[in-house]
């Protein structure tokens, strides 16, 4: 087992993508046509992730055409160039197997915004203003 291991570990991909559940994210996939190479954006929402190591994959579904169409991408895989999110999806479920039945505006998600911390400084510029602190 030893063997396998380190073999695996030698075809892992370095950078980690940084995505979850929920995300809608742009997959750039390797497509060979004869002796051409190409790149294609598959984009759609990530509706799960399975499995862990080497063997991590994750599901992404779009519609296209009135269709759902499914897709599962493993994440160490060659073919894969590149994985972007394009938004941040707020959800509560590990699986989103449930968006297979929606269709229309019932497929959208709450977008998740990160709220930025207020700077010190912004803080005791306004503070040394006045010389000193008010309170409401």
């Amino acid at each position: 087992m030893n063997i396998i291991d380190t073999f695996e570990k030698s075809q892992m991909k370095k950078p980690s993508y940084r995505f979850t559940i929920g995300d809608q994210v742009d997959v750039s996939v390797k497509i060979v046509e004869g002796d051409k190479e190409r790149i294609q954006i598959f984009t759609g929402v990530v509706i799960a992730k399975n499995g862990g190591g080497f063997k991590e994959t994750f599901t992404v579904r779009r519609i296209v055409q009135g269709e759902g169409v499914e897709r599962v991408f493993p994440i160490h895989s060659p073919k894969i160039a590149d994985i972007k999110v394009i938004k941040s999806g707020r959800v509560r479920r590990a699986k989103l197997y449930y968006m297979r039945d929606r269709t229309g505006k019932g497929t959208r998600l709450q977008e998740k915004f990160v709220k930025e911390k207020e700077s010190p400084k912004t803080v005791d510029a306004a503070t040394t203003q006045t010389g000193e602190k008010t309170t409401t």
